[in-house]
């Protein structure tokens, strides 16, 4: 079976008759799940494992976005509340070794949660360093408001994630927190200097470019591309993502479908892929677009395919030993109990 360089989401609870055939036919490289296809834990384990069957691989990577705070597909009453990135960042000004340590906490939990699910990845961390002015779309989202801090949590959140058995994805690469618009309904476009891009913006990827998956933003940098956001603009991707920020793991596109790209979604894919992302995501499930993604996606092969090797090869053999009830004591007396199940 020939694998698409895409990854693609479904409708709801389970797989319809039709969404088994087209996954079976264009054999995806992944699945990514929303809060529409989230119900119980039972429920979500049969959903993975029908998703899985589609492309006889047990091993297909299967994402979704539990962040904490604002993005969390999974919540009460199965699953806890979690916080967003930027309370991590507050947690005991004078202690920076405990924010990490609780950052990392807080990931391995996450990875708890999802490795029972069999959910293999999780988009996160947020690696974008927020500006004054910017579009509230990563507000606290993010850990910090500088480039150091960004990192070492960012970097706490990926060694938590790996150790519970979950791969991370650094997110928006090269960087989304000067964005004066929400790229789910409008084109970002950054003017801002190249030099303080390379120190501000693209540092954090800089310090995490050993991570295994990077998520692309839908954002046009003025200093590098005036014409193209970073998901389609090759020179961004040569010059910048794997150029300056140095990463070479597996990159895939932010979801297709956001309005930030225009054009019919085959030539958002074509393009998507011409420009060097390895794979292209699409997440809301609507049967026509994918059909039109996948018009436009060609075979995972190459270096695309050497990188999702790669990177899938990052999955912990063995979890690093976990004391549930201890962990959520740690983790609730640092949050003196606010984020408490």
């Amino acid at each position: 079976m020939v694998t698409s360089a895409s990854i693609l989401g479904c409708g709801g609870l389970t797989l319809s008759a039709e969404e088994k055939a087209f996954f079976s036919d264009v054999a995806p490289w992944g699945f990514i799940l929303f809060a529409r296809n989230i119900d119980t834990p039972d429920q979500v384990r049969r959903l993975v494992d029908e998703l899985r069957a589609t492309v006889d691989r047990a091993d297909a990577p299967v994402l979704i976005d539990q962040e904490g705070g604002r993005v969390q597909r999974l919540g009460p009453p199965h699953w806890r509340r979690y916080p967003p990135g930027r309370a991590y960042g507050e947690l005991s000004a004078n202690d920076p070794l405990l924010r990490r340590e609780i950052t990392r906490l807080g990931a391995r939990l996450l990875a708890h949660d999802l490795a029972a699910l069999g959910i293999n990845v999780d988009c996160v961390p947020v690696l974008d360093v927020p500006v004054e002015g910017a579009h509230e779309i990563i507000g606290d989202r993010a850990y910090a408001r500088t480039p150091e801090g960004v990192a070492l949590l960012g970097r706490a959140a990926c060694e938590g994630l790996i150790a519970g058995g979950v791969l991370p994805v650094i997110k928006h690469i090269p960087g989304h927190g000067r964005a004066t618009a929400d790229s789910h309904l409008d084109l970002p476009v950054v003017d801002a200097a190249y030099e303080d891009l390379d120190t501000r913006d693209f540092a954090p990827f800089k310090m995490l470019s050993d991570m295994p998956m990077a998520m692309t933003a839908h954002v046009v940098y003025a200093a590098v591309d005036r014409r193209k956001p970073a998901t389609t603009s090759k020179k961004v991707m040569r010059d910048v993502i794997r150029g300056a920020i140095g990463f070479d793991g597996l990159v895939m596109s932010d979801d297709l479908s956001m309005k930030a790209l225009g054009g019919a979604f085959a030539d958002r894919a074509r393009a998507s892929l011409a420009a060097g992302c390895d794979v292209v995501l699409h997440c809301n499930g609507d049967m026509g677009e994918m059909k039109q993604v996948i018009a436009g996606t060609k075979a995972l092969s190459g270096q695309a395919l050497r990188r999702a090797k790669a990177a899938m090869g990052r999955l912990a053999k063995v979890r690093e030993p976990f004391d549930l009830n201890e962990a959520l004591a740690r983790f609730d007396a640092a949050f003196e109990g606010r984020w408490a199940a």
